[in-house]
């Protein structure tokens, strides 16, 4: 569940929020076909029209149904369908099944919105303020939702990204942030106490939260992260066939994958492509590596003498470099902050049930929503995944 410091009542300004961040879950599907809508090419992939009906079923579950006087449900089997992995609120579809979804259709779904959508405008429209405890849970649904926009790229590049023709998503799309990559060099960290976690006023997630202070080692990071340039290095260096530089896991990965390149990355006639929202293009060696998971990341940090920064280490350094182009993966385990305690009932399974067997990332990337580009933001996924805008930077010990 999430936090939020000196709560207030809802207010007009939180309606024109809630309209703003719904329109654009919309606008991010707009280019695509009804075909599109309902692919899932692999388990960890949800088809985008779940996406659309998931972050509607939130508001209606933790806030209509319970909150808002004589609301009446749009359909009782959605409960089923489009919960995601809310135990305590009952049995659901199973993950690998949502692309078997062919109804509800796009356009029963988009109903299925609106009418989420009017009933939320006249509960924030209503004489009787929300009090706190709702204010933040109607803030938690629209934090909800913008990550799930990410998601929505992520998955919407997934699914065309794996089509043959490789079609264009957006011809206008740019997943490269310009002046964001600077001249490889390091930032010398002094030994110290340094404190991490979330320390500002407003919205944070539970996982942030716990500022406290731990001790660091001298240590070196980047200024920048590692470019496709310096990543193909690796590759034709052999990188992805010396054992030496690879977990344990990660060899089993790279064995049972197959793979010898970052996600979406070939060569072709002797040229390096690279698909993306904009179609396929060349690779540009300036531009920071992505789509690579956390095995690539540790890989090419030993294959370059060095490390993957710990969480601490990211964030104690995160005002003297540039950030934002991807999610830079760390060499933390994703585990509680000192304090943690994950909250009761349903919300509290937000965060602190997934502080297992994952890697925690830092940062942004193109398809972060702007709110969640700060410092004290924990992403995690498992260290297999490569679909999401991963990258690295990495760091050395003095």
């Amino acid at each position: 569940m999430s936090q939020t410091k000196n709560s207030v009542a809802v207010s007009e300004t939180v309606s024109e929020k809630f309209i703003s961040v719904r329109k654009k879950s919309l606008k991010i599907c707009k280019p695509l076909l009804p075909e599109d809508y309902v692919i899932q090419p692999a388990a960890f992939v949800s088809p985008p029209k779940w996406h659309l009906a998931h972050t509607s079923w939130f508001f209606e579950t933790f806030v209509l149904l319970p909150y808002a006087e004589g609301y009446r449900v749009f359909n009782p089997d959605y409960n089923f369908i489009f919960n995601s992995y809310y135990e305590a609120l009952g049995d659901r579809l199973l993950r690998t099944d949502r692309g078997n979804l062919s109804r509800p259709s796009i356009d029963e779904v988009k109903q299925y919105r609106s009418h989420v959508d009017n009933a939320m405008q006249d509960f924030l429209s209503s004489d009787v303020e929300p009090d706190a405890k709702i204010s933040n849970i109607i803030e938690t649904g629209l934090q909800h939702e913008m990550q799930h926009q990410e998601l929505l790229f992520s998955d919407i590049k997934y699914i065309l990204g794996h089509n043959p023709l490789y079609p264009v998503y957006d011809p206008d799309a740019r997943e490269d942030r310009p002046g964001l990559v600077s001249a490889q060099s390091d930032i010398r960290m002094e030994e110290g106490i340094y404190e991490i976690g979330y320390k500002d006023e407003g919205f944070f997630f539970d996982n942030e939260h716990g500022r406290h202070k731990v001790y660091l080692a001298p240590y070196a990071i980047a200024t920048a992260p590692v470019t496709y340039g310096e990543y193909i290095k690796f590759i034709e260096a052999g990188g992805y066939d010396d054992h030496t530089y690879w977990h344990a896991d990660g060899w089993d990965w790279l064995s049972s994958s197959g793979a010898r390149a970052p996600l979406y990355m070939e060569k072709v006639d002797g040229v390096w492509m690279r698909y993306t929202l904009s179609g396929r293009v060349e690779v540009n060696l300036d531009c920071p590596v992505m789509h690579v998971n956390f095995y690539e990341a540790s890989a090419y940090a030993a294959f370059a003498g060095r490390r993957l920064p710990t969480e601490a280490e990211w964030e104690a350094a995160s005002e003297r470099f540039q950030w934002g182009q991807s999610w830079e993966w760390t060499g933390s385990a994703y585990l509680p902050y000192p304090g943690y305690m994950q909250p009761k009932g349903a919300v509290g399974e937000y965060n602190g049930k997934f502080m297992v067997n994952q890697m925690v990332l830092r940062g942004a990337s193109p398809a972060t929503f702007p709110g969640h580009s700060r410092a004290s933001y924990r992403n995690f996924f498992q260290p297999l995944h490569q679909w999401q805008f991963t990258g690295i930077r990495t760091a050395i010990s003095i």
